[in-house]
């Protein structure tokens, strides 16, 4: 029997809901240890204390959490997931409670259940006088907007489509505001789902399975952000405002760059032609990723000695100001088997970012820990949620219904936070977006943005937001003024740092009352620091609606800008521009050589330029010929390769522009021309390719003997098929000869074949063997072509043709048909012709070949049907 406080029965018992909430079913046996005996099995750093903020009965099945402007702690409780063999139980009911420590002793003493009739719940999040959910395949949003915990209606459904069947623990999770105002999302790779506002029709809505998504409260757009890996189950920003994800088995941390592709655990990408996917922005793993994951990603000696397993929940990157400086923007995620909570240093790498493993943090040693979210607390503390089971996502041990922890871990001083941001003036909520606690700036800022939605006049909030920029970027231009030769102090550093942060903040709050014009926007392109450039040209592209071109600003900065951070983010903002104006962006993108081994960049290009390869493959072979960084050329020449029979020409631009290109470019465009024709059996030999071969000559690679060699045989086959195409369209060869030819383009199953018997229609020589050649390929379109041919022929060619279509399944109906409607003699159904017509099995075809009569009175027997 577990041991419950009075206190916490009671509570539990006069909820406002409980009477007719279901007694939660439990199917996994065995009981958890105590709360308080659990919390005693917690190891942490010194300095750190761990407190039990709520356990069951308060706080049962906590699947997600956030908090609000008051600093109440909401959890989604999920009692409908179910073993694996049930998926969901529908007998059970989800619900959403508010915890309060109104005595600030670190224990919940207030509960307050908001909603209890929810099924499928993963998530909450506040905000915009409401509070959003997730329940599959759904979506809502509850309005409350005097904000007395009771929905003031029927939920709002927002979006749906999101599966909830086959995707099971990998379903759509984790509500969390961005510092762009939207609301984020993130959803797992086991099944695909199609979402839309309700009532949109199939073909406009947005397929999407391992994903990052995104939801503007306002403007009600939704966005696929980025796609890949497994099941993404974490997510925060850093003071930057760069997201992080963490994720289970085949990495456990990704750099969030928008419209990037990433590693997946299985499956293909949604989209075509991204050929290349971006790896984990981490430099280990927290198990020993040699062996399969199913065993080696358990808790294991091994997986104990690099960091718990394979499977992680939850991310948060410590910004709350009271534990230690060491401990500040390093990022937090709970190592699901390891029962512990790993920590990761973000160091800036080339374009992006690589995680460092970093020390656990945290250890748990009750055996039913199942850590599952990390949440901010309102005074610089962190709450972590327990599901408290025995078993994994999957469930096979069964559901325990009745248990559930959320600790909360401390350290330094509590910050003082207001009872209720909300009460706070528009200056006052301006003016900690400087405060050293990060929970404090995002609650202000997103208050602020609730308020310009809901028509308030913000006039005081942005004079008080351009003061704050002004301010700090006066720190920021001082110290830029400081001569290279002096050394840069400890303080300065640490000063020009929070200038930066506190601007971006600002720029942040701007964005989000309305305040930050394009105007402005385009003056923060030339800021000297990387981060307001990266968010500026971010903001510049977020309505796709209004781009058309190209500004001039941003082809300066892909030009000359010495930050591949900005450059990443301007290649990620390709795929946000009309598919004709990429080229121009990504054309002196192309021209960084010192891009060409960056861990996202050449695949971020390539991503932005795919659908020229459809649209506009000479500007795309153009880019390619002229690129310095070699990935990207090869898929380019990879895409190029495979629409070589529709655009042959691309290929030999290609060709041409990289004949200049170094080494390394070649390599890249031969090996991305043996990827595209692989599966190719003859192609024509590109005009520009002997003379390209003979660079390849200079480059001392053995590597490149095996794909040359196979181009080489493909490009001859090829040619071979061009000499052939010739002869058979050259009156002045010998007829022996061009019949071989057409025969060698037959066997061949040339792309060329239908027109050149088309145009041998007129060719009193050839005319006959290409008509037959035409009945071979079965194609409806020429059924009409080769009944006029057959006109002109004399026997026994007529009978032969017409024998020829009748052997063939798409031609044998069109002359039945045509026989039938007498268009064509009925002295056409011979016992020959007749036999081929049954031979099909057509049953439509049969009941009408035998409803016909004789082709004459003297005419034989119809032969039997074949069986």
């Amino acid at each position: 029997m577990r041991i419950l406080r009075a206190a916490s029965l009671v509570l539990f018992l006069a909820s406002a809901h409980a009477a007719d909430f279901p007694a939660p079913v439990n199917t996994q046996p065995g009981e958890p240890m105590p709360a308080a005996d659990a919390l005693a099995t917690i190891k942490a750093p010194p300095g750190f204390t761990v407190s039990l903020f709520a356990s069951e009965p308060e706080v049962q099945q906590p699947i997600g959490m956030a908090t609000d402007a008051r600093g109440r702690l909401w959890v989604a409780e999920n009692y409908t997931y179910g073993e694996a063999r049930v998926g969901f139980d529908l007998r059970q009911r989800d619900r959403i409670v508010i915890l309060e420590d109104t005595d600030r002793d670190g224990r919940a003493d207030k509960r307050t259940v908001f909603a209890d009739d929810l099924q499928r719940l993963s998530s909450v999040e506040v905000g915009f006088g409401g509070v959003w959910v997730l329940c599959a395949p759904q979506l809502l949003f509850f309005p409350d907007k005097n904000g007395d915990d009771i929905p003031d209606g029927k939920p709002v459904v927002l979006l749906d489509g999101f599966d909830f069947g086959p995707v099971r623990h990998n379903i759509v999770n984790g509500l969390r505001w961005g510092p762009d105002g939207w609301l984020y999302g993130r959803h797992g790779i086991q099944a695909t789902s199609h979402v839309g506002a309700p009532g949109t029709p199939s073909e406009k809505r947005i397929a999407m399975n391992c994903a990052i998504w995104r939801f503007h409260p306002t403007r009600k757009i939704f966005e696929v952000v980025a796609t890949g890996t497994t099941n993404p189950w974490g997510m925060d920003w850093d003071q930057h405002g760069e997201a992080f994800f963490t994720n289970t088995v085949i990495g456990h941390l990704w750099h969030v760059i928008p419209g990037a592709h990433y590693q997946r655990m299985y499956g293909e990408e949604l989209a075509p032609h991204t050929y290349g996917l971006i790896e984990q922005h981490a430099d280990h793993y927290h198990w020993d990723a040699s062996g399969k994951w199913n065993k080696a990603g358990r808790l294991n000696e091994a997986a104990n000695t690099l960091g718990g397993g394979h499977a992680h929940e939850g991310c948060l990157i410590y910004q709350g100001g009271t534990w230690p400086e060491e401990y500040r923007n390093r990022l937090f995620t709970i190592n699901f088997y390891g029962r512990r909570i790993n920590m990761e240093k973000l160091e800036r790498d080339g374009s992006g970012y690589v995680a460092k493993h970093g020390a656990d943090f945290l250890n748990v040693g009750d055996p039913w820990f199942r850590g599952v979210d990390l949440v901010a607390a309102p005074d610089g503390g962190v709450f972590l949620s327990d599901w408290s089971d025995t078993g994994e996502c999957h469930e096979n041990e069964g559901v325990h219904r009745t248990s559930g922890r959320i600790y909360k871990i401390s350290a330094g001083e509590p910050s003082t936070v207001p009872a209720d941001l909300a009460k706070l003036t528009n200056v006052e909520l301006v003016q900690l977006q400087n405060a050293p606690n990060d929970w404090l700036a995002r609650q202000s800022r997103r208050l602020l943005q609730e308020r310009g939605a809901a028509g308030g006049k913000l006039q005081d909030a942005k004079r008080e937001l351009l003061a704050l920029w002004e301010k700090e970027m006066s720190i920021l231009t001082a110290e830029a003024l400081v001569s290279v030769d002096k050394k840069t102090s400890q303080l300065e550093r640490e000063s020009r740092e929070m200038a930066v942060v506190h601007q971006l903040r600002a720029l942040w709050a701007l964005r989000a009352i309305g305040a930050a014009s394009d105007a402005f926007l385009r003056k923060a392109l030339a800021h000297p620091d990387e981060h307001l450039r990266i968010w500026a040209i971010r903001f510049l592209t977020e309505d796709t609606r209004a781009l058309k071109t190209v500004p001039a600003e941003f082809l300066r900065l892909a030009e000359k800008d010495t930050s591949p951070a900005v450059r990443l983010a301007l290649a990620s903002a390709l795929q946000r521009f009309p598919v004709e104006a990429r080229a121009a962006l990504a054309r002196p993108l192309l021209q960084h050589a010192e891009d060409a081994a960056d861990h996202n960049l050449p695949l971020m290009l390539w991503y932005g330029l795919i659908p020229l390869g459809d649209s506009d493959p000479a500007q795309l072979a153009t880019l390619g010929g002229r690129a310095k960084i070699p990935l990207t050329a090869r898929c380019i020449a990879r895409r190029l390769a495979e629409r070589m029979a529709e655009e042959p020409l691309a290929v030999d631009l290609l060709l041409g522009g990289a004949l200049a290109g170094t080494p390394a470019h070649q390599t890249a465009i031969l090996l991305g021309l043996a990827d595209g024709l692989k599966k190719a059996t003859s192609v024509p030999m590109p005009v520009a390719w002997e003379q390209f071969a003979a660079k390849l000559n200079d480059i001392p690679d053995p590597a490149l003997d095996a794909p040359r060699a196979a181009l080489d045989k493909l490009f001859l086959a090829g040619q071979r098929l061009t000499d052939a195409r010739r002869t058979v369209l050259d009156p002045k060869m010998l007829p022996e000869e061009r019949r071989d030819a057409l025969q060698q383009l037959m066997e061949a199953k040339s792309p060329a074949l239908r027109d050149v018997c088309a145009q041998l229609a007129t060719d009193l020589v050839m005319r006959f063997p290409a008509a037959l050649v035409l009945t071979s390929l079965d194609d409806p379109r020429d059924t009409p072509v080769l009944f006029a041919q057959a006109k002109v022929f004399v026997e026994p060619e007529r009978g032969l043709l017409y024998s020829a279509l009748a052997s063939r399944p798409q031609h044998a109906v069109a002359l039945l048909n045509a026989i039938v409607t007498k268009k064509l003699p009925r002295t056409l159904l011979t016992p020959a012709v007749i036999e081929k017509l049954h031979s099909h099995g057509n049953e439509t075809l049969d009941k009408t070949l035998d409803q016909q009569p004789p082709a004459s009175a003297d005419s034989p027997a119809k032969p039997p049907r074949r069986r």
